[in-house]
């Protein structure tokens, strides 16, 4: 009996006659022997490996914020679970971007790209991956015109949600505070804002609509202007896109002596953990970045594990707004 057939028993894979494989099997119990799941990888040509593609964020460490580890979480527990082992790999900002060679190096089996913006480079990385039917996903990112498999939260429906729990409040002068422009996120949670002040009656002015890069610092930097807005009259609500910039506003609006809560109303989005802690409990879309990491690792793996039947998906999970303090506006209530 050759060693090949002995392996493709072991292994599972290629067709062996069934007497040939009970004595192969009896063989293997009979020596206590265990295949090397290293050595059928070889065989298979499979690294056993999920390759995830993070961005290094200057002053940022990714492990400590609420959105990259929930997401890596969920990516890690559920590969583990599939039998596959997690590759990490770092992306400087201005590094080029070549993540085809990472299969074509057998470091991996499959990739899933967290952070990645709407770059001409990465567009081009992208597209070498598409071209070349290297199986990967995108977290929380989608390319107009691109139908590359993705796994996402309904930011839409988190803004449009948010407009009108302010507008229930006696809010008319809704701010919004967004993030760069580069992430799809940013995007669609501005497109929701514009269409629950449709849906309310209520213009859109750019005026309303302030910058910042997703950090704390760039909130609290924005604290100065929606102060002079709030005290002309001329905003009674903001939205900020995610909780980090929320919280710096907060800070920044607390040190300018603007209440929050009351002269103002603040609304964040992610639901991290901190929120329930600041003064006043932040309200906040939550978004279930956990199961959307598990959901990118499951889809993509089912993919790596069974290329011919392989589906492309574009999944978006429901989000919740989660009311608390900070959006109760009571000066609007009482205008």
């Amino acid at each position: 009996m050759s060693e090949a057939t002995v392996s493709r028993v072991l292994s599972g894979g290629g067709a062996v006659k069934e007497e040939t494989a009970r004595r192969v099997l009896e063989a293997a119990q009979q020596l206590n022997y265990v295949p090397s799941a290293l050595a059928q990888r070889f065989a298979l040509r499979k690294s056993g490996n999920l390759g995830v593609i993070l961005p290094m964020l200057p002053k940022v460490n990714l492990f400590s914020t609420y959105y990259f580890s929930e997401v890596l979480s969920g990516i890690g527990m559920t590969a583990k679970q599939r039998g596959y082992d997690l590759l990490l790999l770092f992306r400087e900002p201005h590094e080029p971007r070549d993540y085809a060679n990472l299969f074509r190096t057998q470091k991996i089996d499959g990739c899933i790209i967290v952070g990645a913006q709407d770059t001409p480079s990465e567009r081009e990385a992208l597209a070498e991956l598409k071209q070349g039917h290297y199986p990967f996903c995108l977290v929380n990112q989608r390319f107009e015109g691109e139908a590359y498999n993705s796994v996402d939260a309904d930011q839409r429906t988190g803004s449009i949600d948010a407009v009108r729990h302010l507008v229930s409040q006696g809010c008319t002068r809704i701010c919004f505070l967004n993030g760069p422009s580069e992430y799809s996120n940013s995007e669609d949670r501005l497109l929701g804002y514009r269409q629950a002040l449709e849906e309310a009656g209520l213009s859109f002015l750019p005026e309303r609509v302030l910058l910042g890069n997703y950090s704390r610092k760039s909130g609290y930097l924005q604290a100065k202007a929606v102060a002079a807005l709030v005290r002309e009259g001329r905003i009674d609500a903001v939205i900020a896109a995610n909780d980090r910039m929320a919280i710096g506003l907060l800070q920044g609006l607390k040190e300018l002596g603007i209440r929050v809560g009351e002269e103002i109303a603040l609304i964040g989005c992610d639901d991290s953990d901190i929120v329930r802690m600041t003064d006043p409990p932040l309200t906040s879309i939550r978004v279930p970045f956990f199961e959307i990491g598990c959901e990118a690792a499951s889809k993509l793996l089912d993919i790596v594990t069974n290329t011919e039947d392989a589906e492309a998906f574009a999944v978006k999970l429901p989000v919740k707004l989660i009311e608390r303090a900070s959006s109760s506006a009571e000066d609007a209530k009482k205008a």
